[in-house]
């Protein structure tokens, strides 16, 4: 199930939004996809970034994969439990498998992401293909 909460990018990233704070991860999907999760490339803290860009990669047993930020800001804080545990993000990919903190450059950025909803008919449309 698909937390209500959470915005989502097309790249299948997701967004948890909290004032100006954004913390992001990669959806459930995504890491389905990708398999077993075992290792993770990490953003730096106090880079800056811009919606679509790279900001780290994700190997799995299957595939290496790009995660791409879902908004501009500057990295805050990221999630260094990965880096011993990559597995969390196919555990529990909306909780403890987030990835890093992104402090917002545009609080509107959010409002043109996926809501909950919205990303369940994009996923229904996907499988279509």
């Amino acid at each position: 199930m698909i937390p209500a909460d959470l915005r989502f990018h097309k790249e299948h990233e997701w967004v948890r939004l909290e004032g100006t704070r954004a913390t992001v991860g990669i959806s459930d999907f995504a890491q389905d996809a990708l398999g077993d999760i075992v290792f993770l490339e990490l953003p730096k803290v106090g880079a800056s970034v811009k919606i679509g860009q790279q900001i780290g990669e994700v190997e799995s047993t299957k595939t290496t994969s790009t995660i791409y930020t879902p908004v501009s800001g500057t990295v805050s804080q990221i999630n260094t439990a990965l880096r011993d545990n990559p597995e969390v993000m196919n555990s529990d990919p909306y909780g403890k498998g987030w990835i890093a903190v992104i402090e917002l450059a545009d609080l509107g950025e959010v409002d043109q992401l996926m809501t909950a909803s919205q990303y369940e008919g994009f996923l229904a449309s996907q499988k279509k293909g």
